[in-house]
Parts: structure tokens; C-alpha cells; sequence
């Protein structure tokens, strides 16, 4: 029988750990179920989309703020969002094969689809990471890992109102890890147990909600364009009543066309003020909001945006993967690409290496470069497309005579040839760094 070619999810995979994007965690202990490293490629990746979303939403605007609240909370906090009672999963176990399953996701009844044993009565299953904080071990001390970073910036409401002088309607942006006991994760990082989420809340006067659902559902969607995401890629996919949160009262996902399908990597919600409200009952601190110009004191409405890094950094590799006839290319927009220029010399010798080292420290003050000296430069182009640098820069007998170097377009493979002085100015424009 022939052997199967190996899906793109399968060569991505492959690529990432040849390539230093990501890795298994603790592989040389067999790993660790659903829990993944990001080498030197992949955290440069990461810092990136980072970026990208920092600058879209705080720096671009006056109107949101930012914070980092503790992964470790007060209990309360996980009491009051709902979470300690009502963040649970159905869970059936295989009693032959011991595979575990969310119930809702087992269509046969009673049977296990991965080896047709008989299935245990659905219990419930909280998602939360619990541990204790101090030296004893019981409930008085219970803690728990948060599951979103949200709640952080609903406690952190006021504070962060009146630190920054910011009037109704305003946004508050954070970015930070999450952790959640996820039954059955998968599909490489798409779904992980630990994982980084980029959410902002914009609180708004009640009524105005609606207006603003609208502005940030389609803001959210085209920043993707800047992300370099194709456009024909993504859809919307508005939440049913049966699908709506306990807070929500619209939802829409953005979805990304993976290869196992359309699977939501951003999430906008109006949330109404279901959140404030339950931290003002549960705190006893008054979370209303005093409008000086009409004198009123409400409790905000709140619309969310919220994706993962880890999803985007996954949605990009996807997005960007191309094979071609001689080559495999990470097509990444320059902006996001790990790696921005490469340089070689042509050869070892004549003074090459030393005026493309030079190069390359010039360089290095101000964007991530790479320098290469090893194999055939057809090779080293080749090692380039295949990490998503955009640009090659290389030193030869021409730039002996005139300080002229061969620049090389990853996505065309043109080359051209502009004086070893003016690469910098040359990358800022291509970069849009500046």
C-alpha cells in the first residue's frame, strides 16, 4: 500500500521544530500533553503579532489604556464571573481503552468512538487550575490559575479609569497568559492548556452598546489585513441563542479556514454590564460610573474583543505556507516575519565576510538579522524562504568595486542591486518600522 503524503498541518508541524518555531514541551521527558515551548523563531514570531495588536489598540488611540493584572487572583473574583460554578464541561471515560471525552462531542450513545468500549455517565468538570497559596493545603486557601485575563481588567476598572483621566466610553487592553484544563485539546497550538490572550474591554454608556458592537466587530476583522491574513480566509459566525454566553447578549467569532476546518481565533462580545455588576455585589464596592455631563450613575456595558496569540501565530504560518516547484516559503508580511534581512558573503575570503558583518551590526540596533556564510547561497536562499525573511542581502566581487549589494525579494526572487550604506534606509521603507 502506498504511503500517504503528509498533511499540511503534518509539515508545519515538522517545519516548526526543524526551524525553532515551536516545540514539544519537556520532549526529552516524553512531553507534556497539550503544553508547547516557542524556540527562537517562534518567540520573535509571537513578539511580533504582539506588537501589531499593542500599537492597533493603544498606541494608535487616546481612548484605551493599558494593564497587566496578576495571573493569581482573590477566589472571590472567580466566584463572582461565574467561573467557579458554572466553567465545567460534561466528561465521559472509555472503560476499555481509559480515553477521555467532553460528552457533547460523542455523537454515538454510550459507545467510545476511538474503540467502541462502553462509556461512563457524564460528570462535570471544572477547567480551572486549582492550587493553594501559603504552606497548608485545604479550601481556606484555595487559589486558581486564571482562565481568562479579563476579570483582571474588570476589578482594575476604576483604578485604571482614574490613573489615566479617561471618560466613558474608554477601553482598558491587556495581554497575558491564561490557563485553562481543557478535556480534550488539539490540533498542534490551536488549543492549548496554557496560552497567551490578547483582550481589550471597551466599557460604554448603556444604549450606546449596540453602536459600538458594530465598530469593533468590524474593526477587528480588518485589522487581520494588517496581520497579512487573507482576506478570503476569514469569516464571521454570529453565536445562536443556544450558543450565547451567560454574559453575552450578541456574540460573533472571526474564523480562520484551517486545514481541520473553520475554527473561531477571535471572539467580540457584548458583554452588558453583567460583569461589573457581579463585582460590585460580591466586593461591596460601588463600580457605577459618574457621567459629569448628564449627571447620571450607571453601571457601564461592556464589549469585548479577545483572541490568542498562540491561534495567530498558527492562523499566520498557515496563511503563509507555500509550496513551490524548488522551494518551501512562509510568504509572512515583513512586518510579522521572525527573521527581517539576511546577509552573506558570497565567499569566505577577500574581505566578504567582514564588510557583511559589518552590515549586519549596523543592523541589529534597530530589527532581528541573520548572518549566513555556509553552503551554496542558492541554499541559504533557500533556508530563508523556508523561516519567512523577507530579504537577503549579499556581498560579492561587485561590492569590492562599487560598495553595491544584491538585494533578493523572498516572494518574487527578483534581485536588485543598492549601495551597502543604503540597507537600512532600504529595510525601514520595505518594514514600514518607522
Amino acid at each position: 500500500m502506498a504511503k500517504s503524503s503528509p498533511s499540511l498541518m503534518d509539515k508545519l508541524v515538522s517545519l516548526s521544530k526543524r526551524r525553532g518555531f515551536v516545540f514539544q514541551s519537556s520532549e526529552i521527558y516524553g512531553g507534556l500533553n497539550s503544553c508547547y515551548d516557542y524556540g527562537p523563531l517562534g518567540v520573535e514570531l509571537k513578539k511580533n503579532i504582539k506588537e501589531l495588536w499593542w500599537t492597533a489598540m493603544v498606541y494608535e488611540r487616546d481612548d484605551i489604556e493599558g494593564l497587566d493584572a496578576s495571573i493569581l487572583m482573590h477566589p472571590r473574583v472567580w466566584e463572582a464571573s461565574g467561573h467557579v460554578e458554572g466553567f465545567t464541561d460534561p466528561l465521559v471515560d472509555c472503560k476499555s481503552c481509559k480515553q477521555r471525552f467532553r460528552a457533547d462531542q460523542v455523537d454515538t450513545e454510550g459507545v467510545c468512538p476511538n474503540c467502541g468500549g462502553e462509556l461512563t455517565e457524564p460528570r462535570m468538570f471544572n477547567l480551572m487550575f486549582k492550587t493553594f497559596m501559603g504552606p497548608v493545603e485545604d479550601e481556606a486557601h484555595v487559589v486558581y490559575l486564571r482562565p481568562e485575563t479579563a476579570q483582571g481588567i474588570y476589578v482594575n476598572f476604576h483604578n485604571v479609569r482614574e490613573a489615566a483621566r479617561q471618560k466613558i466610553p474608554f477601553g482598558i487592553a491587556q495581554i497575558g497568559k491564561a490557563f485553562r484544563n481543557e478535556i480534550t485539546p488539539g490540533n498542534f497550538i490551536f488549543r492549548t492548556r496554557e496560552f497567551e490572550q490578547m483582550e481589550m474591554q471597551f466599557f460604554v454608556k448603556p444604549g450606546t452598546d449596540e453602536e459600538w458592537f458594530e465598530y469593533w466587530k468590524a474593526r477587528r476583522f480588518d485589522w487581520y489585513q494588517r496581520l497579512g491574513v487573507r482576506k478570503e480566509n476569514l469569516r464571521f459566525h454570529e453565536h445562536a441563542p443556544d450558543e450565547l454566553a451567560h454574559y453575552a447578549k450578541r456574540a460573533f467569532d472571526i474564523q480562520y479556514k484551517f486545514p481541520f476546518g473553520w475554527q473561531e481565533i477571535e471572539g467580540i462580545h457584548n458583554r452588558t454590564d453583567f460583569d461589573l455588576k457581579r463585582h460590585q455585589e460580591y466586593s461591596g464596592k460601588d463600580l457605577r460610573y459618574f457621567d459629569q455631563e448628564s449627571g447620571e450613575k450607571y453601571i457601564p456595558y461592556v464589549v469585548e474583543t479577545s483572541t490568542g496569540v498562540e491561534r495567530l501565530l498558527l492562523t499566520t504560518m498557515v496563511d503563509a505556507y507555500s509550496e513551490e516547484e524548488q522551494r518551501v516559503v512562509l510568504r509572512f508580511k515583513p512586518q510579522v516575519a521572525p527573521i527581517k534581512a539576511a546577509v552573506f558573503p558570497l565567499v569566505k575570503r577577500d574581505g566578504m565576510p567582514e564588510i557583511a558583518r559589518n552590515i549586519v551590526n549596523g543592523l541589529r540596533k534597530r530589527f532581528r538579522v541573520f548572518y549566513d556564510e555556509s553552503g551554496s547561497v542558492g541554499r541559504r536562499y533557500r533556508r530563508q524562504d523556508e523561516i519567512g525573511t523577507p530579504f537577503c542581502f549579499t556581498v560579492d566581487s561587485q561590492t569590492l568595486e562599487d560598495g553595491t549589494v544584491t538585494v533578493r525579494d523572498r516572494d518574487t526572487m527578483a534581485q536588485q542591486r543598492i549601495a551597502s550604506d543604503q540597507v537600512l534606509p532600504f529595510l525601514l521603507d520595505k518594514l514600514q518600522l518607522d
